[in-house]
Order: C-alpha cells, then sequence, then structure tokens
C-alpha cells in the first residue's frame, strides 16, 4: 500500500488545486480552491476557454459578480469529479467586512444552488480575522458552512470552535516558512523537521484542545512544503494537499504510522480557553508569525484576486 492509500484510512484527504483535470488520479474525498490557485489554473490554456465562456455569457455584470461567477464554475467542474465537499473563496478583499463576506457567501450559494449544486457540498472560505469569524457563525447559523482559512494562531482556532464553524484550514507550510526565515543561518532543518516542524506543532495544539473539550469543528492542515509535514500529520480529520505532493506520497511506499488519535488527546491535561475581541486581538498581536502572515496572505489574496480581475475585463 503506498502512503497516499494508507493515509486515507484515518484522514480524510483533499486535493489543493483548481486544475480539475489533475484530481480524478488522486481520487480525493474533497477540494479546496482559492484566488491564487484559480488564477493559476486560468492561465493555464486548457481552462482559456472556461474563462472567456463566462465572460462571454455574462458580460455587462458587475466585475465581482463575474468572478464569483467564474469561482463557482471551477467548483461546479470539480464537484463532477470528485464525491464530496469543494471550498470556494469569499473575496479577500472583506477580510475585515463582516456584513460584506455575509452578502458575498451568499450570492456564491445562490450560484450554486443556481446550478442545482447542494449547499452541503460547499464550504465558502473566510479569512480568520475576528470579523471573518463573526461572519462565518452567522452563515452557520443560516445553515451555509464555512471553511475558515488562513489560520496561523491557537486564538484563532480557539475563536472559530466558539463560533462553532465548520472546518478550519491552519497553515502549517506558512508558519514553517516563517521561523525557518526568523531563524536565518541558525535554522537547523533535522531538528525542525517531523513533530518539530513549527507548522505541525500548531496543529497538533488545535487538535488536541479540540478533541479535548470535544469541538465538532472540523480540523484540515494546509499549506504543505514537504512530505515530512503531511505523515507527521497523520490521523488529522482532513488534510489538503497540492498534486505534487499528492504524487509524492503516491510514488512512496513505506509504512505510514497514525500519530493524531483523538482519544490520545482526550486524555490530556489541558486548560480551557475562550476569546472575547478583546482577547482574541491581543492575543493575535503577541504571535509575531501569525500576525505577519495573515497580513501577508490576505495582500497575497487580494492583488491575486486584482490579477483575476484584469484577466477578466480583457476576457
Amino acid at each position: 500500500m503506498n502512503q497516499l492509500d494508507a493515509l486515507k484510512q484515518f484522514t480524510t484527504v483533499v486535493a489543493d488545486t483548481g486544475d480539475f483535470r489533475q484530481l480524478a488520479q488522486f481520487r480525493p474525498q474533497d477540494a479546496t480552491t482559492n484566488p491564487s490557485l484559480i488564477l493559476k489554473a486560468v492561465q493555464k490554456a486548457e481552462y482559456q476557454g472556461l474563462l472567456q465562456d463566462t465572460v462571454r455569457k455574462h458580460r455587462g455584470e458587475p466585475l465581482d459578480m463575474v468572478m464569483d461567477r467564474l469561482l463557482v464554475r471551477f467548483g461546479g467542474e470539480i464537484l463532477s469529479v470528485i464525491p464530496g465537499r469543494v471550498s470556494t473563496e469569499v473575496d479577500a478583499r472583506l477580510s475585515f467586512d463582516t456584513n460584506g463576506s455575509i452578502t458575498r457567501a451568499e450570492r456564491i450559494i445562490a450560484l450554486y444552488q443556481g446550478e442545482g449544486i447542494h449547499v452541503d457540498r460547499v464550504l465558502v472560505k473566510v479569512a480568520a480575522t475576528w470579523e471573518g469569524i463573526a461572519a462565518a457563525a452567522r452563515l452557520e447559523q443560516r445553515g451555509i458552512h464555512t471553511n475558515l482559512t488562513l489560520l496561523f494562531s491557537f486564538c484563532q482556532a480557539v475563536a472559530c470552535g466558539q463560533a462553532k464553524v465548520q472546518l478550519i484550514s491552519p497553515f502549517v507550510g506558512r508558519i514553517y516558512d516563517w521561523y525557518k526565515k526568523s531563524a536565518g543561518a541558525a535554522w537547523d532543518e533535522a531538528a525542525n523537521a517531523g513533530v518539530n516542524d513549527p507548522g505541525v506543532k500548531s496543529v497538533r495544539q488545535i487538535y488536541n484542545h479540540y478533541k479535548k473539550f470535544g469541538i465538532k469543528t472540523e480540523i484540515m492542515g494546509a499549506s504543505f512544503r514537504n512530505v515530512g509535514q503531511i505523515q507527521a500529520l497523520a490521523g488529522c480529520d482532513l488534510l489538503t494537499i497540492s498534486p505534487e505532493l499528492l504524487s509524492a506520497l503516491a510514488a512512496s511506499e513505506p509504512p505510514l504510522p497514525r500519530l493524531l488519535e483523538p482519544e490520545a488527546a482526550r486524555s490530556l491535561d489541558l486548560p480551557a480557553v475562550n476569546f472575547d475581541e478583546a482577547g482574541f486581538r491581543f492575543a493575535l498581536n503577541e504571535d509575531a508569525m501569525a500576525s505577519d502572515k495573515l497580513s501577508e496572505g490576505i495582500r497575497a489574496f487580494c492583488a491575486d484576486a486584482r490579477k483575476l480581475d484584469a484577466l477578466l475585463q480583457a476576457g
């Protein structure tokens, strides 16, 4: 049994791509997209027609509506290949706008429903800012399930659990990137690999807290830089993995042990933790890595959304 098949025995494998033609070979349960992945896909020759067709059919509509139609078009194509859910992202430019995020999420769901796709097959991705978490809490109450993205800190995860969101996506690789860059020449790759990887340690802390206190929110590790990070999180609820790393797992034969166990987490002696808005903002501010990566991630997604806007206008 290869490591990809072994991983599927205790973790839901999710494909992290907008390239739906790659999906079938890996047989993932779910798939995730974001503005950067969609931008990457539409610049490939095989997807040019899809972008142009979307623009042609909806010429004259507001640009943000055409953008959502394009995202839903990709999501629908992905759902024709996978049995589970697709994650589609609210424009990152609404990351600090609770009401705007709710309105956009509801529109995305309405567009999916217009294509005959049930609400339960879609997770709406929202940035894990305080405003985004507040939006997600209200969306969940309305039956729209959410995936809180750009999550780098324990306080973000705790607040998402309190909000009863469906799923969170802690960004393993970007946490690793920050600590490696911060350490500079002093970074010891071997000493910070596997279960000692700072991104892996962050997800393990969240996993243990959620399982200990019976928090139902699903944990989906994301943004992996290497196979070792994935192996160290075997047993996490879900892991969303790029096609390149899915291929590497499929080509690897050594046994893959389960390293995260809910029963083991429930036996731990951990303190209960809760955050109000002031406590959340202070805790996030105290975490330099999380503050830096959240701001950087929002800026990057906004930049790619603007590039998509330009392609839609040109199309």
